[in-house]
């Protein structure tokens, strides 16, 4: 108990210092993003990164809370995941090549020997499919760690439940990083995650939910895991509905999330920060109730209803530019010009030349 207060307090406080720190190296290092026409660093996901793994690996080393080889398999991975979105945050690399590089560590860190090849591969597309959620909530200031910390001590709880002391441990820690992280991150943010935090975040919350939910029934472990994380699945489905029906491409960026869409009807970035976290916090509960046998499996039904709901409303939000049309003149139509023939053009120069 003590040692998880410890390892909390330290995690927030060297998260928070080290926001402040590699603040100005990613501004002269131009691994800046573009926020409200303002340049945003973006190292502030690999403070969070490099914090959760020191504090957890000193808990290993001083024999606290040590880790377990499945453990130690996760950090390895998420850490490549981390290191993979780093090198997109420092120059651009194509969405299908993190979307790969996440799969290929997911599906190292799936526990197969429990779930089976057929559940396992579903488990590694779920992974894949939260970890570029998280990617994707990263676009508005105080969202991803707001969303992150809330589902961290969520899928924490359901570990505690499950007497997985390590995952726990790796849970609180990753919280308390988040937490500090925030402190710079909020409105008006000066840092940000980037993908590298975000992929990292992600990464970890989708594998620890897979780990506690392991060898309980896949049909309610569905439900749980969806409430867990359903902002960051609803956001992903929104903006691939709406760019199918825009005739836009997948993987083309645009104003078109939870937040971009919140801010059009009036809400300032602070409450669109608050409110997305209060709907994160609801599923959460329900996963949480759910996991515990509080309630009926029934409740996560309600959690995807209100989501779906909330996909199809914002939908009528156009978040796209129009295009430019050419104008016309008023009262007709753009003629063209009327080219002159060689008798006018002669009788145009007799008339100039007197």
């Amino acid at each position: 108990m003590l040692y998880g207060i410890a390892a909390a307090t330290t995690s927030l406080l060297l998260a928070a210092f080290l926001a402040a720190l590699l603040r100005l190296p990613a501004l002269r290092l131009g691994i800046v993003d573009r926020r409200r026409q303002r340049p945003l660093p973006l190292l502030g996901g690999a403070g969070v990164v490099l914090v959760t793994c020191l504090v957890v690996a000193a808990g290993e080393w001083t024999g606290f809370a040590p880790l377990g080889p499945q453990v130690e398999r996760l950090l390895m991975a998420a850490v490549a995941v981390a290191v993979l979105g780093l090198v997109a945050d420092v120059r651009r690399v194509k969405a299908r090549f993190l979307i790969g590089g996440t799969a290929v560590a997911a599906a190292c860190v799936v526990p197969y020997g429990e779930t089976g090849f057929l559940l396992g591969v579903p488990a590694v597309g779920w992974i894949v499919l939260v970890a570029v959620g998280f990617k994707a909530l990263d676009h508005a200031d105080g969202l991803a760690g707001t969303v992150g910390v809330v589902t961290a001590f969520g899928v924490g709880l359901l570990a505690a439940a499950e007497v997985m002391d390590e995952l726990a441990v790796l849970l609180s820690v990753l919280a308390a990083a988040l937490t500090g992280f925030l402190m710079h991150n909020w409105h008006p943010a000066r840092i940000g995650l980037g993908a590298c935090g975000s992929l990292f975040v992600g990464f970890v919350l989708a594998s620890t939910a897979v780990m506690t939910r392991t060898g309980h029934d896949p049909v309610s472990s569905l439900g749980v895991l969806y409430a867990l994380t359903a902002l960051a699945t609803a956001d992903v489905l929104l903006v691939v509905l709406s760019r199918r029906l825009a005739g836009r491409p997948l993987l083309r960026g645009g104003p078109d999330h939870l937040a971009h869409r919140l801010r059009r009807i009036g809400l300032t970035p602070p409450a669109v920060a608050v409110l997305l976290g209060l709907a994160a916090f609801s599923g959460v509960v329900v996963g949480v109730l759910v996991h515990m046998g509080w309630i009926a499996e029934s409740g996560v039904f309600w959690v995807g209803a209100g989501a779906l709901i909330a996909v199809f409303g914002l939908l009528l939000i156009k978040p796209y530019a129009p295009r430019r049309q050419p104008s016309f003149p008023v009262g007709g139509s753009v003629r063209p010009p009327v080219q002159a023939t060689s008798t006018q053009v002669r009788a145009q120069l007799r008339v100039r030349n007197g």
